[in-house]
């Protein structure tokens, strides 16, 4: 190989080797927020993690499409690339675990006010003493086990819009009489 392609192969595999070291810090920081108890703490950087992710991902398909690229490195700035990747991975794993658990309490604390709230308000009677149906408590509550805080694609791909609530839209066009 020339000298420019073992300089060109260096530089991503160092570059790569950045760019998962970062990810891997950033992933470390939320999942000590996740564990601290504190999600709301996360939301600032939510952004900034959102972007390292994708290039991180796009990075990771080149990488995958052409390892020929990476094939002119030296095997010390392999093997270091290979070291952060095994870190990343490690980081990742935690960070989906503490992800999950500030859902399954985030869920846990809706439920437990959504109960409490229809406890409150009684079991409706359907019908009075007049023989006549009684009113009853008009709100709702209602329980979506969505989670929204999934990964972003690019910002130039389109993105999935959040689901809407209320009537939906029928297949068909509406049928006009005639």
């Amino acid at each position: 190989m020339t000298d420019a392609a073992t300089l060109n192969a260096t530089a991503r595999v160092r570059q790569l080797t950045d760019l998962t070291t970062r990810l891997t810090a950033r992933l470390s920081e939320e999942s000590k927020v996740f564990e601290s108890h504190r999600p709301q703490d996360a939301a600032a950087a939510l952004a900034g993690t959102q972007d390292l992710a994708n290039t991180y991902r796009r990075e990771s398909a080149q990488l995958k499409a052409n390892p020929a690229s990476v094939a002119a490195a030296s095997l010390t700035d392999k093997t270091a690339l290979i070291r952060a990747t095994e870190a990343f991975e490690a980081v990742l794993s935690r960070h989906a675990r503490a992800v999950e658990a500030a859902r399954i309490i985030s869920e846990g604390l809706v439920r437990t006010i959504a109960a409490e709230v229809n406890d409150q308000r009684g079991s409706p009677s359907a019908y009075g003493a007049s023989g006549r149906a009684n009113a009853g408590d008009g709100r709702a509550v209602a329980f979506n086990r969505h989670l929204h805080l999934r990964p972003v694609t690019d910002r130039h791909e389109h993105q999935v819009p959040p689901p809407r609530h209320g009537l939906r839209r029928s297949r068909h066009p509406a049928r006009t009489p005639r």
